[in-house]
């Protein structure tokens, strides 16, 4: 999904959170930022309409108590609101520490990118007559997204439980099993790690989340091993991700003449009939994925097959984008 059409998601959510009547299509359009169109333009107003309904279809699909209905028996247009009993959650009790710590991602959320947009809605909804409810947004956050392998390393980590998993190496399509006493996970650098002892080398090591192929099962019974006491897993991550990360190989396809700057990065080229492959030192996937996209047409990946798709998903996002902007009404 794109950045623009995430913002307009949450954007929807908090106006329709923050208002106690049912909002029309065209109430809705004055306000959410994303939907500015002209609606005496048959062809802007019939491009709205189709981002609405992709919209109400994906905060349905995510879970999203979207209502339909009218205000009152007069209304001849039906609107939406989102049913705060069903969207709400329970009070949750929570540490000092704990409190803390969702303090300052409330703070984070309060000064992000996203609340000058919604505050610009609420305010138009206040102008329009609309009764509004402060407090009806305090539950609308950012979410974390994690790897698959987050849950099951985190819940072995917590019941010292042994766990064997497949890793794909940077410099390697294969993946080779291994078998973990995990001591915890962490977040280094936009990346996740889990950090414990290896069992088959015999020495610890840390593992990026995403490298990690199919399921991580668990073996054994749980308390099977002790963490070291008072381990930084943190500095151990920092000291030990340098090394491995800058080990990564690519080889991308290079047209005839083009890309002189790959060809100044390459440690090894090879002319074909094809074109030249290039063979690139790497230390993050995303980072070569971004560098790599700029080439457009000129640069095809070869190998491995995780810079291959963090391209392909770049690419993705560029059509998106493109796609929302081309669209009549669409902003950038």
């Amino acid at each position: 999904m794109s950045r623009t059409r995430t913002e307009r998601l949450v954007n929807l959510v908090i106006c329709l959170l923050s208002t106690r009547r049912f909002l029309t299509a065209a109430q809705i359009a004055a306000t959410v930022p994303g939907y500015e169109h002209d609606p005496s333009d048959a062809r802007d107003h019939e491009a709205f309409q189709r981002k609405f309904e992709r919209d109400k279809a994906e905060l349905r699909e995510l879970g999203v108590p979207l209502e339909t209905g009218t205000a009152s028996v007069f209304d001849t247009e039906p609107g939406y609101r989102i049913a705060h009993r069903e969207y709400a959650l329970p009070d949750i009790p929570l540490e000092p520490d704990e409190a803390a710590a969702v303090g300052i991602a409330a703070r984070l959320w309060r000064h992000a990118g996203l609340a000058t947009a919604a505050s610009s809605g609420l305010a138009k909804l206040r102008a329009a007559g609309i009764d509004v409810d402060p407090q009806a947004t305090l539950g609308v956050e950012p979410m974390v997204t994690v790897d698959p392998a987050f849950a099951p390393l985190t819940a072995a980590a917590r019941d010292r439980r042994t766990v064997h998993f497949d890793y794909r190496t940077p410099d390697g399509d294969t993946p080779t099993g291994r078998r973990l006493q995990p001591w915890g996970v962490v977040c280094w650098k936009g990346r996740w790690y889990v950090v414990g002892h290896d069992l088959d080398r015999g020495a610890t090591r840390c593992f990026r989340l995403s490298r990690v192929v199919g399921a991580v099962r668990p073996v054994g019974q749980p308390g099977a091993y002790t963490p070291p006491a008072d381990v930084d897993l943190i500095s151990h991550v920092a000291r030990w991700s340098g090394p491995v990360e800058r080990s990564g190989r690519a080889t991308v396809l290079v047209a005839s003449g083009r890309a002189a700057g790959l060809r100044r990065w390459a440690q090894e080229v090879h002319t074909g009939a094809d074109g030249d492959r290039l063979v690139l030192p790497y230390a993050d996937v995303e980072t070569l994925a971004g560098r790599l996209v700029g080439y457009g047409p000129d640069v095809r990946v070869v190998d491995p097959p995780e810079v291959r798709e963090a391209v392909i998903q770049r690419l993705k996002e560029i059509v998106a984008r493109h796609e929302e902007l081309s669209t009549p009404g669409g902003q950038a």
